[in-house]
This record gives structure tokens, sequence and C-alpha cells, in this order.
């Protein structure tokens, strides 16, 4: 009988070892759900993949996106801090890809899912405010161009916003939009002098008193605040819209929409966007700002939020740089010595920069210290550099110039902020419902174990059963710095690692595909 049962069981193995994916039984439903947001025939992506043809034509390019993680673009270290809404593929879809490129891209049989159409549908379908930039046609450009448009103020009192719906008017020619407000009159002035629909502005919309409502950038969804919550649209506030039209754009007409959507409630909890670390003294540590020209330099902003505010709940994480930026990360630390992730960017890339929620709220505790670190590379050999030979790069507004900036939407704490679910897929939710073989049963890593802790320097850890997917583990100090880096056998029950640190607090990240669960661990040798 053992004998049966392990014949059974090798068997099955090897059946799932050689299903071959198709695109009608597989592929179609991750390229529609993953990837066509993008790759339509009105998106801002180069091609379209809505058709099997495209997607055979295209296949060589695909591969080596996915494989390396470039597309979807996602620039977030999901092993960091896993966000909301997350734009990224699952080790089983990648690996669902590479098998049927690698077999030939067989159509299949049956039939694919309906192929998804895209429209500028509204989401807010009652929007208390809504609002077209003029039709604009964009110039000769030969370089990326931010164009402002103003919405003269329409309300007399101060209102909340529970919904923000961002309409690209031409997803071909909108890279990313930037919503602020403002109540002094300089971006009417500025209009006025500048023919033609709008004005052209880089980095802000060119006046110190605007404030930054939210923003859209491609796969984005309408961003809602939780119950409760809303940002304070100011009396007598204009609205500008920035929208970023790449070059290659000339000649493309746009008309891009902005929905809102305000709460008649007259006592809700004010969300502030803020960049609460910024490039100035004296949040940053070691500034000015400026990069000489041929080197590479890492600076590091702290903003110690004061006791007498209370503890505070964070939403929402925006990190902001120009262009020879390489990679960012920004952790808070506790008066307890705890470390909590909030955000890492390895490789940070100007043209994919956006606003991530946390899947729930965060709170941080009164007296708490928000910290960042940022790389940006003057050399050569950095591909985005602007000027070659390279020059010297300073604090300003022009694309060619730097920022340090890391914004967030948050508000005082109320008791269970952190219970708020925001995002609570384990997986990405596919198009329409479609579905593609998985392969593999669920994995729970919430069972994971560290032991004994605190630690005198051989950590235990007990491990899920993975189906072949890689355990890592991360260690980071209370700086939020990588001290171990380390990938475990699943095959195992339980792992022993030896551990050459210093003694300390250390917050340990496991991840397995997408999904990552953190422990505090205490270091005493």
């Amino acid at each position: 009988m053992r004998k049966l049962i392990l014949i059974i069981l090798l068997s099955t193995n090897q059946l799932k070892a050689q299903y071959i994916p198709t695109w009608n039984n597989d592929i179609a439903c991750i390229i529609y759900s993953r990837c066509a947001s993008c790759h339509n025939a009105n998106g801002i992506a180069p091609f379209s993949l809505i058709d099997y043809n495209d997607a055979v034509n295209y296949s060589p390019g695909i591969q080596i996106a996915v494989s390396n993680k470039i597309m979807p673009p996602w620039p977030p270290d999901a092993s960091y801090r896993k966000l909301a809404h997350e734009r990224v593929l699952t080790q089983q879809e990648i690996t669902l890809i590479n098998d049927w490129i690698n077999n030939g891209t067989p159509l299949g049989t049956g039939t694919a899912p309906t192929a998804p159409v895209y429209t500028n549908n509204w989401q807010i379908t009652s929007p208390s405010f809504s609002d077209v930039i003029p039709t604009y046609t964009i110039p000769p450009i030969t370089s990326d161009m931010y164009r402002c448009f103003v919405m003269p103020a329409t309300t007399n009192i101060d209102r909340f916003i529970n919904g923000i719906e961002i309409i690209p008017g031409n997803r071909s020619a909108v890279h990313h939009v930037l919503v602020y407000q403002d109540v002094a009159n300089t971006t009417l002035t500025l209009d006025s002098l500048d023919p033609g629909p709008g004005y052209t502005s880089f980095g802000g919309p060119g006046s110190n008193t605007a404030e930054l409502l939210g923003g859209w950038v491609p796969g984005s969804q309408p961003y809602f605040t939780p119950a409760g919550m809303g940002i304070k649209l100011k009396a007598q506030a204009n609205i500008i819209v920035q929208i970023h039209y790449p070059a290659g754009s000339t000649g493309l007409v746009d008309s891009t929409r902005l929905n809102l959507q305000y709460d008649a409630t007259p006592a809700l909890r004010t969300v502030r966007v803020d960049p609460i670390l910024y490039h100035n003294a004296p949040v940053l540590q070691n500034g000015p700002l400026y990069i000489p020209a041929n080197t590479i330099k890492t600076f590091y902003e702290k903003f110690t939020i004061p006791v007498a505010l209370g503890p505070i709940t964070l939403l929402t994480v925006g990190p902001h740089m120009h262009l020879i930026a390489t990679k960012t990360h920004a952790f808070a630390s506790t008066l307890l010595f705890d470390t909590i992730p909030l955000i890492n960017i390895p490789n940070w890339d100007f043209h994919w920069q956006g606003f991530y929620s946390f899947r729930n709220p965060i709170k941080l505790p009164a007296g708490s210290t928000l910290h960042s670190y940022a790389t940006y590379d003057n050399t050569g050999g950095n591909p985005h550099n602007p000027n070659n030979p390279p020059l010297a790069v300073s604090l300003g507004e022009a694309t060619t110039d730097e920022m340090m900036l890391t914004y967030f939407y948050w508000l005082p704490y109320v008791m269970g902020d952190e219970n708020i679910v925001i995002d609570s897929t384990t997986v990405p939710p596919t198009y329409n419902n479609c579905t593609y073989t998985t392969g593999i049963d669920k994995i729970d890593i919430t069972s994971i174990t560290l032991w004994p802790n605190p630690n005198n320097g051989l950590l235990n850890i007990s491990l899920p059963q993975t189906y072949g997917q890689p355990i890592e583990l991360k260690l980071f100090d209370t700086k939020g710095r990588l001290i171990v880096k380390h990938i475990l056998n699943g095959g195992l029950q339980v792992e022993t690692l030896p551990l050459h640190i210093s003694n300390g607090v250390y917050q340990c990240g496991i991840t397995v595909g997408n999904e990552t669960t953190y422990r505090k661990l205490i270091v005493i040798n």
C-alpha cells in the first residue's frame, strides 16, 4: 500500500511538472489582469497585448521583462513592506509565462476570456466636482513636458474630499498626473503669462503655497479615504492639474478629467498630505543636497514626531526624486527601539513613481522618528544622467536638478486605525474573475516561527511547505539597514542559521513569493 501511495504521489508531481500552459486557459487571464491596462491600443505602453498574435510576436521581450521583474512596473520591494493594490506578478504567474513561451506559445483548446475594453467610464459616477482641462494638443517636444492646468476655485467653504478620480484623456500621451490645491492666485498668473492652455512647470506647479491632493499613474484606481476621514479642500482654493507628457507624444491631443467626491459629514477627521521628510535642514542631516560631478552620494533625513502630537496614523507613502537618484528607503523607529519598515525602492526610476497605500494603516507611537536614505549617482555610469559629461547637480525644481522628498497621507491616531482594511488580498485579483492553473497549494507564511528570542547567535526557523518556491530571510537594524540576507531551504521543516551580528533589536522579514511576514528579533550574545 505504501508503494502504491508513493507511485501515485510521484505520478501527480510528474503531471504537474509536465503541464504546458496555453493562451486560452492560462496566459490570456494573466495578461489581461496584469498587463493590459497599459498594453492596449489606447494605453501608455508602446504596443498592445490584447490579441494572442501580439503576445506571440512580443513573447521574447515579455519573457525578459517578467523574468527580471521589470514589468509590470512596481518599484517598491515587496519583501520590505507589502503594500496595497500591488501591480506584481506572482512567482507562479512568472513560471506559467516562461513555460508557455518555452513550449512554443500554444493557443490551446477552448476560448480565452473576453478581452477587456478600455474606456473612460467614470468610477465616481456622481462626483461633487468634475472638470476637464481645455483640449490640449501637445506641441513638438524632444524631452519630458510638465504642463499645469488651473481649475479656478468653485467652493466658498472648506470641503472634505473622500474620493479622487483622475481620468487621462489620452492614455498614449499621459504618463502621470499630480493634483494640487492653492489658495493663492500665483498659478492663475502663470497661466495668463503662458500662451495656449495651461503653463509649463517642472517640479511643483510653481507656487510655494500649493499643497498636494493626489495623483495618478498607469494602473492606478481612484483614491478613497477610509470612512470618517477626508482631505480638506480649502475655501477659495484653485485646483491645479499637472500632467507629464513624455517625449514622443508630439501632436497627441489630451483632455484629462478630474472628479472629486465630497463628504457631507461636517466633522470628518482631516487627512493631511505632507512631505514630512524633505530636502532641507533640519530634516536633511548631511546636506545641502548637492552631488558633484562624477560622484555617488547618499543623503539621510529624519523627523521626530513631537510627543505632544501623540501617536499618528500613516495611510500612504510617496517618495519623490529626479533623474540621477538610484535608490531610496524609508522607515520609522519608536522610542522602544522597534523598527517599522515603510517603503524600499532599490532601483529608482523617475518615470515610474507614485503614491503607495499601506494594506492597513500604520500606527506610529508618540515620539517616533521617520527616516529616509537616498542615493544619487552623478557619474557617467548612470544611464539616466541627463548630462554627458556629468555636471554638478543641486536642489531645484527642474528635472535636471534633484529633490529628496517623502510624502505621507497622515492624521492623528484613533484607537483601531491599524485594524482598518485597505487591501486584504493575498494574491492580486484577476480580470473579470478569470482563472489560470495555479499548480501549487496556498502557502501559510504566518505559521513561521523564530526561536530562541531573545537570541544568542543561533537562530532556528520553522518553515512551511513552499512547493519549490524560495524562502528569503532579511534582517534590518534600527536604522532600517539590511544586515543579513539569506535564502532558506524550503524542503526542510526547520533550518538553523548562525547569526554573526551585534547585540540589538532587529526586524526580521521572511518572504515567499509576494508574501512577507515580519518578526521582531532581539539578539543578546
